[in-house]
C-alpha cells in the first residue's frame, strides 16, 4: 500500500514542487536556496535537515513571511499531517499525525505536542505562539521523548528567534488590512562590545475579527489584541563560558464570541467571552567548553495569568422562553520552573576509538496551576490547585559503524508525579516512572540519506476532577506510543528537485480519548462534562512527502502531501455506546500544500500558497465533521533597496471553513431543544491588505 501511495504522491506532486527555503530574502531573490544545509536547532547537537533521522519541516523567515503570519495557526495548515483546533481565539491546540488536544476547560491537561520557544517550554500554552522576530519554525512529527519527554507523545513545534548581536537584520514592519486589522513589528540588535551583544523585538497585532454581534451591534466581540516583547543579551563570561539571558513578555487580550445558533458568524451574546493571557518569562543558558565537550546549563521561570470565558447560552437574557442564561469563566495562574544540565561530548571524548559521540543530561520541571472557575450553574466558585513535577535523566549516542552507516540510540527515564486538591474536598496524588527513547539507523549514499527508526513516546496519567463524573471514569492511565518509521531525503531525478519522504506506523497503548457527557439540568437545559478516558488501542499510520524544485531562475515551487489513517478501538463513550473501531478526531486522511514563487521582474515576485485538508471528525464523542477545505493565499511583493512591500490576500476565494465543531445536543430554544444540531466555530473569511518592511 505504501509503495503505491508513494508512487501516486510523486506523480501528483512532482509537477509542482519548489525549494522550501525560499530564494527570496530581504536583499536577494534569485540566489538558489541551500535547502539541505538548513540547521536544526531542536536537537542535542547541531545537525542539518538532510541528516536528521526524523520527519520534520522547517520554515525559514522568508517562507513564514509569505503567509503574513501573526500566530503559529497561520502556518500549520502548510505542514503535512499537522492539524489544529481553536475552541478559543486562536488555533492553539495542535495535533500531529492525529494526536493532540482540542481544548482545555477544567481538567488538568497533559499536552501531547511539545511547544518550545527558544529555551522556554510553553507546552499546553500555545496562545503564546506569536510569530515575531522569528528565525525559523520547526515541526517534528513522531514521538520526541529523548529530547522533550512527556510533552512530546506526538511530536514537537519549536520557534527559534533571530540571533543576538549584530548578525540578525534590524527592521520595522507595518501591516494593515480589512476588518480594522493592523500589525506593527520591529527588532534591532548590535554588539555592546567585543564580548557582548543584545537584541530587542516588539510586536503588536490588532483586528476586529470576522464575527458580528447583532444583539450588541458590534463587530469586535471576537477581536484580536496581542502584544509581545523579547529582550536578550548574550556574550562571553570568560574564555570558556558564554551566557545568554532572555526576557519574554506577552499581553494577549482577545475576545471570544464564536458560536451562533444559525452557524452564520452572527452572534446574539449579551456577555461576549474573553481569551486573555499574560506572561512574564526569563531564561538563562550557559555553555562552558572543556576538552571533553560542552557543559550546558539551562534554567527558566515563567509566570502566566490566563483568563478564558464565554457566554454559554450564546444569546441574551430573554431570548430563552424560561429565562435560561449562563456564563462560564476559567481563571488560571500558572508558575513553571525548569532546569536542565546537559553534557555534549567533543570529538576527543568520543567513545570506542572516536566512533561514538554521546550526550547525557538531567531535566527538572515543576508547575503550579491554580484554577478558579466561575459558572452560573455552580453553587459556589470552583477552585483547584494542580502541581505536576517531572524529573528525568537522558542519554543519546551516535555511533559511526562505517563510513556510511550511523546508529543513533537515545533513552529517557522520567518520573512524573502530581498533587491535586480542590474545594470540593477532592485530593489526589499520583506518581509513576515512564521510559521512552529512540533507535535509528542512518545510511548515507552519495547525496541521499536513508533512515529507519523505532521510537517510543509517553504521556502522563491523570483524572477528571468534575464531581459529576462517575467513579469508573474518574481516572485515566498514562499512554504510550510506539512509532516505526523509514524515510529518505535527497535529489529526485534531477539535482534541482529535492525530496523528503517518510512512512510510519504508530501503535498507541491506553490511548487517551477526549469525550464529553451531556447532562440535563433541573431547568431542562443541557450541561456538559468534559471527560478524558482510555481506549485499548490506537493505530496511526501514514506517509509524508515534501518536494522542493527550482524550476528555473525565476520560478520555484514547493509541494507537500500527508496521508493518515488513524483509528482507535475498545472504548465506551460517555453515553454508554460501545466503540469497536472509530476514526480518531482531528485526523484528516489527506493534507497537502502547494507553494509557488515566480519572479515577474527583477524587483517583483508573485507568490501563491494553497492548503488542502480532507474531511475529519471534530471529536471522539460525536460524529460532527469538518468538510474538506481548500484555502488559497497570494501576494505580490515589490523589492526596492531596503524596502519590501507586499500586497496580499488570505483565503482569496472566501471559503467557509471550521476550526472547531460540536454535536449531539441542541442549544436552540426555537425548536424547544428537540433536534441535535451541529455547531461550528468558523475560520477567517477573505482578508486582504498591504505590508511594508524596512530593513536598516
Amino acid at each position: 500500500m505504501y509503495k503505491t501511495l508513494f508512487t501516486l504522491s510523486l506523480l501528483a506532486c512532482s509537477v509542482a514542487a519548489y525549494a522550501q527555503e525560499s530564494a527570496v530574502n530581504d536583499t536577494s531573490k534569485n540566489t538558489p536556496p541551500d535547502i539541505e544545509r538548513v540547521v536544526v536547532s531542536g536537537d542535542f547537537r547541531q545537525t542539518t535537515l538532510d541528516q536528521l533521522s526524523a520527519s520534520a519541516t522547517i520554515l525559514d523567515q522568508a517562507r513564514l513571511r509569505s503567509r503574513q503570519p501573526a500566530h503559529i495557526d497561520s502556518v500549520l495548515n502548510s505542514i503535512p499531517n499537522v492539524n489544529f483546533a481553536a475552541g478559543a481565539s486562536r488555533g492553539r491546540f495542535v495535533q500531529i499525525r492525529g494526536i493532540g488536544e482540542r481544548s482545555q476547560f477544567a481538567e488538568p491537561i497533559n499536552p501531547s505536542v511539545s511547544f518550545i520557544v527558544d529555551e522556554f517550554d510553553f507546552s499546553g500554552l500555545a496562545a503564546a505562539g506569536l510569530i515575531f522576530d522569528t528565525k525559523q519554525l520547526e515541526v517534528y512529527r513522531g514521538p520526541q521523548a529523548t529530547l522533550y519527554g512527556t510533552g512530546a507523545l506526538a511530536g514537537a513545534v519549536k520557534l527559534s528567534s533571530n540571533n543576538v548581536g549584530g548578525e540578525a537584520p534590524d527592521y520595522v514592519e507595518a501591516r494593515i488590512g480589512n476588518k480594522d486589522s493592523y500589525r506593527i513589528e520591529g527588532a534591532t540588535g548590535d554588539d555592546i562590545n567585543s564580548d557582548w551583544g543584545y537584541r530587542v523585538a516588539l510586536v503588536h497585532n490588532r483586528s476586529d475579527g470576522f464575527v458580528e454581534n447583532t444583539f450588541l451591534d458590534r463587530s469586535d466581540t471576537n477581536n484580536i489584541d496581542e502584544t509581545a516583547l523579547r529582550f536578550a543579551v548574550e556574550g562571553s563570561v570568560d574564555e570558556r563560558t558564554t551566557l545568554a539571558l532572555t526576557y519574554r513578555w506577552y499581553d494577549i487580550d482577545n475576545g471570544y464570541d464564536a458560536f451562533s445558533l444559525d452557524n452564520d458568524n452572527k452572534t446574539l451574546s449579551d456577555e461576549p467571552g474573553f481569551d486573555e493571557h499574560q506572561t512574564h518569562a526569563v531564561s538563562a543558558r550557559s555553555t562552558t567548553s572543556t576538552a571533553a565537550g560542552d557543559l550546558i546549563l539551562i534554567a527558566t521561570h515563567a509566570s502566566h495569568n490566563i483568563a478564558y470565558g464565554y457566554d454559554e447560552d450564546w444569546t441574551f437574557t430573554g431570548f430563552h422562553p424560561w429565562g435560561y442564561t449562563s456564563f462560564d469563566a476559567y481563571y488560571r495562574d500558572v508558575e513553571t520552573q525548569t532546569g536542565e544540565l546537559r553534557f555534549v561530548s567533543s570529538d576527543s571524548a568520543a567513545l570506542f576509538d572516536g566512533m561514538t559521540d554521546w550526550t547525557i543530561g538531567v531535566f527538572y520541571k515543576n508547575t503550579e496551576e491554580k484554577l478558579l472557575r466561575q459558572y452560573t450553574y455552580l453553587d459556589s466558585d470552583f477552585a483547584s490547585e494542580y502541581t505536576p513535577t517531572t524529573t528525568a535523566i537522558y542519554a543519546q549516542t551516535e555511533s559511526r559503524l562505517n563510513e556510511n552507516l550511523v546508529l543513533v540510540a537515545g533513552l529517557r527515564v522520567e518520573n512524573y508525579d502530581f498533587d491535586y486538591a480542590d474545594n470540593n474536598q477532592l485530593t489526589r496524588a499520583f506518581d509513576t516512572t515512564m521510559v521512552g527513547g529512540k533507535v535509528a539507523l542512518q545510511y548515507t549514499q552519495g547525496e541521499h540519506f536513508y533512515y529507519g527508526s523505532i521510537s517510543r513516546g509517553y504521556k502522563g496519567a491523570g483524572f477528571n476532577p468534575d464531581s459529576r463524573v462517575n467513579d469508573d471514569q474518574r481516572f485515566f492511565d498514562e499512554e504510550y506510543n510506539w512509532n516505526y518509521e523509514v524515510g529518505v531525503k535527497g535529489p529526485l531525478l534531477t539535482p534541482d528537485l529535492i525530496a523528503r519522504a517518510a512512512i510510519f506506523y504508530m501503535d498507541r497503548k491506553d490511548t487517551q480519548v477526549s469525550d464529553f457527557d451531556v447532562i440535563t439540568r433541573d431547568d431542562g437545559t443541557a450541561g456538559f462534562v468534559d471527560i478524558i478516558d482510555n481506549a485499548d488501542l490506537g493505530t496511526n499510520k501514514g506517509a509524508e512527502l515534501e518536494l522542493s524544485w527550482i524550476a528555473s531562475d525565476a520560478w520555484q515551487l514547493d509541494a507537500s502531501v500527508g496521508y493518515l489513517s488513524a483509528t482507535f478501538e475498545g472504548y465506551t463513550l460517555a453515553d454508554g455506546t460501545e466503540v469497536s473501531e472509530q476514526r480518531q478526531a482531528q485526523s484528516p486522511k489527506w493534507t497537502a500544500n502547494l507553494y509557488s514563487e515566480y519572479a515577474l521582474t527583477d524587483n517583483m515576485l508573485w507568490r501563491v500558497d494553497v492548503d488542502y485538508k480532507s474531511e475529519y471528525r471534530f471529536s471522539d464523542g460525536h460524529d460532527v465533521t469538518s468538510p474538506s477545505t481548500t484555502l488559497v493565499n497570494s501576494e505580490i511583493v515589490v523589492l526596492h533597496g531596503d524596502w519590501q512591500t507586499s500586497l496580499w490576500v488570505q483565503n482569496a476565494f472566501d471559503r467557509e471553513y471550521y476550526t472547531r465543531g460540536f454535536g449531539g445536543f441542541s442549544n436552540d430554544p426555537r425548536d424547544e431543544y428537540a433536534f441535535d444540531e451541529p455547531y461550528y466555530q468558523i475560520g477567517n473569511g477573505r482578508q486582504f491588505g498591504v505590508t511594508v518592511k524596512y530593513a536598516f
